[in-house]
């Protein structure tokens, strides 16, 4: 069902701006590549840090959550989602980027949808700058001048805010924002919403677009993948655009399978789809997980990457695969060799001195090798060439070819009396790339904050966060001024020189 509402009239008409904009949702930017417009400063020091969880829940020392991106304005303001309670509740809270000094507040009544691990609380901002955060009921709050302690606020519903107004408590218990939401150059945002029971208009799980009028327009999962089996978008799947914009990229799934989908950017229209599968055994349907953090990537030349789990999932040691396709989800292309829960970052093919072959670009990913499901815990992360290949040497498969590797640095003691080599692993869903000096900025469980230096292939300037747990997965980002912004055991620490 292809359905279009109007919602609440909100400004004018948004003149369209660059969209190198500070670091406004999941992975940076509409396109999730994670490249930071501004160098990182050294990470010398914690400069101020604070809370994004103010009531954990751990399975024993392991937090089963995923944290939603801070946001950066151009005037340095740190928009930080929290969550406050032990089964939910949350708000955001705007920061002085400089200081860590609270500016404003806002709370929101957003609940969780049905859960295995904590879904992602992920506001977004326009280029507008405009702050959209998810509301109850499947509707989004919105805050203008978010540098300011005060701006004009409001809700939004994507199905009709009188809908919404005329029996609240059923919407509520029933509609579920699922992802991160992401923004256009244009301020028109998007987000997957998964719907539980019936609702007095007949909504069913699917993607929702509200442009920067308050216009709403939702399609539901079946029609996006033309294919009735479809119940929902995959959650924590933060929606991609493509370079020019025009192009949505989204993943959904039914009970055993899915589809990554590509829809007309303006009217939500079906373009393409394609089916999800296994890298090895393509035969075989690619596993969606719903405790996983993966979102398509848009690389420059509107290649589209995006992690699934394998069939079997055992198969890979529970790596997965960096699915890659063409922008118009018509070919396959060679995968990476993991990617089930990880949103793969683009480093310009100038940043990394060793690399001799002809792409312009390259991709970073973790590298997990899990101990327990095959593997040896030797966690590593990648520089991975999505234009050649090799043999993986640990399924056999075809995979993107390995340019650099670099395993975690501190011994996993938990295990190593079965697992020698095993090390903590890297549990970030998104990094941050500074191709200023050429390094990967990067979140270990072991506690530290690390540059990953692409010239010398080293872990340099570590910086102790903590004593280190079983991590979340967690964003990492980097500020308008350079300060390094990284979760570690439910609180975001700025750190820099």
């Amino acid at each position: 069902m292809l359905g279009a509402m109007c919602g609440l009239l909100l400004c004018g008409r948004a003149e369209a701006q660059s969209i190198r904009f500070p670091w406004s949702g999941h992975g940076h930017d509409a396109q999730h590549s994670t490249i930071s417009p501004v160098p990182a400063q050294p990470l010398n020091r914690i400069l101020w840090q604070t809370r994004v969880d103010e009531n954990p829940q751990y399975s024993g020392s392991s937090l089963l959550i995923h944290y939603g991106s801070p946001l950066i304005t151009r005037s340095n303001t740190v928009i930080v989602p929290v969550k406050t309670g032990a089964a939910g509740g949350f708000l955001v809270r705007a920061l002085d980027g400089v200081t860590g000094a609270t500016n404003w507040t806002q709370t929101t009544d957003y609940r969780w949808p049905p859960h295995n691990w904590g879904p992602s609380f992920s506001p977004t901002l326009t280029p507008q700058n405009r702050l959209y955060f998810p509301g109850g009921g499947g509707t989004v709050y919105y805050r203008d001048t978010p540098d300011a302690v005060s701006g004009a606020t409001g809700q939004i519903a994507f199905y009709g805010f009188a809908n919404y107004n005329a029996d609240t408590n059923a919407y509520l218990a029933n509609v579920f924002i699922n992802t991160p939401i992401t923004a256009d150059r244009y301020g028109n945002i998007y987000f997957g919403f998964q719907v539980t029971n019936s609702t007095p208009v007949a909504l069913t799980s699917g993607v929702a677009r509200i442009d920067f009028n308050g216009d709403a327009t939702w399609i539901s999962a079946s029609a996006a993948a033309d294919d009735g089996e479809m119940t929902k978008v995959v959650p924590n799947c933060a929606p991609a655009l493509g370079n020019d914009h025009k192009t949505l990229y989204v993943a959904v799934k039914g009970s055993s399978y899915g589809y990554l989908v590509a829809l007309d950017s303006r009217t939500l229209a079906p373009l393409a789809t394609i089916r999800l599968k296994d890298a090895k055994t393509p035969a075989n349907d690619a596993v969606l997980s719903e405790n996983g953090t993966a979102s398509p990537t848009i690389a420059p030349d509107g290649d589209v990457y995006y992690g699934v789990l394998g069939n079997p999932t055992t198969a890979n040691h529970y790596r997965g695969w960096l699915l890659h396709f063409d922008g118009a989800l018509t070919q396959t292309k060679v995968p990476g060799g993991f990617g089930w829960d990880d949103t793969a970052s683009v480093v310009p093919a100038s940043l990394v001195a060793a690399y001799q072959g002809s792409s312009s670009y390259l991709l970073m990913t973790k590298y997990n090798n899990y101990a327990g499901s095959g593997g040896d815990g030797v966690n590593q992360l990648a520089i991975l060439d999505p234009h050649d290949s090799m043999t993986d040497p640990i399924s056999g498969a075809t995979v993107m070819k390995e340019i650099l590797t670099i395993a975690g640095p501190t011994p996993d003691a938990g295990i190593t009396n079965s697992f020698p080599n095993a090390v903590r692993e890297w549990c970030i869903n998104t990094a941050a790339v500074d191709p200023f000096t050429k390094s990967v900025l990067v979140n270990n469980e072991d506690g530290k904050l690390y540059r990953w230096d692409l010239t010398s292939n080293t872990l340099i300037q570590p910086v102790v966060l903590t004593a280190g747990i079983g991590e979340a997965y967690t964003p990492t980002i980097i500020g308008v001024d350079g300060i390094v912004y990284a979760i570690n055991n439910a609180i975001l620490f700025a750190v820099g020189r």
